[in-house]
């Protein structure tokens, strides 16, 4: 057995996370950049109400009206749901005892 395969056997197992969430962090950021972009939205529909004649008036300022409600709802969302989690067998008894830095025999 080579230096690494020794090293290797005495290592802990590595366990993935695969169902956690984003942080924190990434989470307020996204929804923020949403917010900002719809805000700006609205702020342009606002504009373009008041510069913009005919029909065209009425439907800009439906939309300078209706955008914060929709911004707000979609910034206070909350946080994305995890993933559910990959189901894994319990282990069994003979693993148990055997422990993790021993190899499974026959």
């Amino acid at each position: 057995m080579t230096r690494i395969g020794r090293q290797r056997a005495s290592e802990p197992d590595v366990h993935r996370i695969t169902g956690a969430r984003r942080s924190l962090t990434d989470d307020i950021h996204s929804r923020q950049t949403k917010y900002l972009i719809s805000m700006t939205v609205r702020t342009v529909c606002f504009i373009l109400a008041v510069v913009t004649p005919g029909w065209w008036r009425a439907v800009f300022f439906v939309g300078a009206l209706v955008l914060p409600y929709v911004s707000v709802v979609i910034a206070n969302a909350g946080r994305e749901q995890a993933t559910a989690p990959i189901a894994m067998p319990p282990p069994s008894r003979a693993q148990i005892e055997r422990g993790p830095s021993e190899p499974e025999g026959p």
